[in-house]
């Protein structure tokens, strides 16, 4: 069965650090691109980041940042483990959320993503001031 976990949440004080993971299962993450989402209570969704799926005969892979993240969050991939991290690092207040990973419908997909199929149940970070 298709699966996406995620783990790593937790407390963290205003300026720490704390790297999500989500780990795969039933399919192969690289071909696919992986997203990164964050949702607090009584706000929409949002974006956080994206990796573009693996393509030997492409060039480099692609990522993507919102603007609230850059230069804080880092999102990266291991292939052999199959899955896809997220570093955050210089954390505030304003990331604490429910983070959620999802990958993208489309075979050999590119950054941002469209339509994402596959979702994990999510982890909650919460920062503390």
């Amino acid at each position: 069965q298709v699966q996406l976990v995620e783990s790593g949440g937790g407390l963290v004080q205003s300026g720490g650090s704390l790297r999500l993971s989500c780990a795969a299962s039933g399919f192969t993450l690289e071909y696919y691109a992986t997203g990164w989402f964050r949702q607090a209570p009584g706000k929409e969704r949002e974006g956080v980041a994206c990796i573009s799926s693996e393509d030997p005969e492409e060039g480099d892979i692609s990522t993507y940042y919102a603007d609230s993240v850059k230069g804080r969050f880092t999102i990266s991939r291991d292939n052999a483990k199959n899955t896809v991290y997220l570093q955050m690092d210089n954390m505030k207040p304003e990331d604490t959320a429910v983070y959620y990973c999802a990958s993208e419908s489309q075979y050999r997909s590119n950054c941002p993503g469209k339509e994402y199929d596959t979702w994990g149940q999510g982890t909650q970070v919460t920062v503390s001031s």
